[in-house]
């Protein structure tokens, strides 16, 4: 009963960490979507929010994708760089396509069109729904580990915390 209660607060704690990184990580690519995106909607692209939006992402992108892969998600990271990255970029595309709906319902279906609106639908709802987005497709299909790591992984664990070796 004991050991139960150890793999669960053990599995829990690892979630818990996991999601932690993800999250800083993903502060990190908000902080700069957030001042590339108005770095550009406030100057050169003032009449074209959608392109400022689509550069940003792509700049945050790469930061996110580093992080993931080398620190959040590390021991899922066995693929190739190149092959990890484009199906990195095809997951955040999808999470891309989230905030840019979130941009587009509220900018052109419903006219708010001022700077702020434009950020809050953007940068605050979309960025949320698309971190979802994320989360579940990295753990679950980009970073997947696979269960012998897991299992072999777990059982070291749970012998260093018994005392066993």
């Amino acid at each position: 009963m004991a050991r139960g209660r150890q793999s669960t607060h053990g599995t829990l704690g690892r979630l818990a960490t996991e999601l932690a990184k993800f999250g800083a990580v993903g502060t990190v690519a908000f902080f700069v979507d957030l001042a590339v995106y108005n770095a550009l909607a406030f100057t050169i692209m003032d009449d074209n929010p959608i392109g400022a939006k689509v550069f940003a992402v792509l700049v945050s992108t790469i930061v996110s994708w580093l992080g993931s892969r080398y620190w959040t998600f590390k021991d899922g990271a066995a693929k190739s760089a190149p092959a990890e990255l484009f199906w990195f970029v095809l997951i955040n595309a999808g999470g891309f396509v989230i905030a840019a709906l979130c941009l587009v319902v509220s900018h052109y279906m419903m006219g708010l069109t001022s700077k702020l609106a434009d950020n809050v639908s953007a940068n605050f709802v979309g960025l949320a729904l698309g971190n979802v987005f994320r989360y579940f497709m990295y753990k679950f299909l980009l970073y997947k580990i696979p269960t012998r790591r897991i299992a072999s992984s777990t059982a070291g664990r749970s012998d260093a915390e018994s005392g066993k070796r």
